[in-house]
């Protein structure tokens, strides 16, 4: 499976990163304009909080879905029945932050909405004229003064051997948004499905970032663009006893948006909320 490995200071950047993303749902960009500096100081101290009894404070809300989803409630993939063995904060602009962590957290998820409207902007172009005339406004406006981008703050836990059979730090899933910009977690996991069915890694170097479909810019271009399944696999041997640390912003428009004849952005989110067993 061939994701590309994108030079985003190249000037052929535009068309590779589309192409990528057309034909396996995912690219990595590297020489990308986010801050690694401050990526590294987010798992560092991030890693801390969740060491922490601090996280208990901020107990997740089921209509907000914002602050600390513990492990015992995580997520459950569709179509699985073991949960996924992580737990994860929930970071909103408007949402509950630890006072420590908030202006680091909120500095990047500036920086990565950014890139991706850019990104966004990049994927309309290459998009076939009558795609790009039956969007309901263009993709990079779709987001524009959106309060649900989610950046999702990641711990998968050292694995202790007593894990249910079939468990996986996520199993196979596909995204709900419209593209996640994911930097290189702090440990190896990430791979993606073929066609055939086959899992592959990705190869992801530190300092470079992987971005990929959501299902609702699959859904907002009909399928012209993949929403890819992907999973965390299970690290082995020594990498057992290691936390794994992520940080994928995924990017939603506004609740308003008509992604489609069938779908608004809003009523689209609800019903995949309510399959992940998250919202009832």
């Amino acid at each position: 499976m061939n994701v590309l490995s994108v030079n985003f200071e190249a000037a052929d950047a535009p068309e590779r990163f589309a192409t990528s993303l057309r034909e396996t749902g995912f690219a990595v960009l590297r020489n990308h304009p986010l801050s690694q500096s401050l990526i590294d100081a987010i798992y560092r101290d991030w890693t801390d909080f969740f060491a922490s009894d601090d996280k208990r404070a901020y107990l997740f809300d089921r209509q907000r879905q914002d602050g600390w989803f513990p492990a015992d409630i995580s997520e459950t993939a569709v179509g699985q029945t073991q949960r996924d063995i992580k737990e994860f904060f929930h970071v909103y602009t408007w949402g509950r932050i630890p006072p420590a962590l908030r202006d680091d957290a909120l500095c990047y998820h500036a920086e990565a909405t950014a890139l991706a409207s850019r990104l966004l902007q990049w994927v309309e172009a290459a998009l076939p004229l009558d795609l790009q005339t039956g969007l309901s406004e263009p993709l990079s406006n779709m987001i524009r003064d959106s309060d649900r981008s989610l950046l999702r703050v990641l711990h998968y836990p050292p694995l202790c051997g007593k894990e249910p059979p079939g468990a996986l730090r996520a199993a196979a899933h596909e995204d709900i948004n419209l593209l996640t910009i994911l930097p290189a977690a702090s440990a190896p996991g990430l791979q993606v499905r073929d066609r055939q069915g086959q899992w592959h890694d990705v190869p992801v170097d530190p300092g470079a970032i992987v971005v990929n479909v959501g299902d609702m810019l699959q859904e907002a271009t009909g399928g012209w663009l993949p929403s890819t399944s992907h999973r965390v696999c299970n690290p082995a041997d020594a990498g057992c006893n290691t936390s794994r640390l992520s940080l994928p912003l995924f990017l939603h428009p506004r609740g308003d948006v008509v992604l489609s004849a069938r779908y608004t952005a809003g009523s689209y989110l609800d019903e995949r909320l309510a399959s992940l067993g998250v919202r009832s």
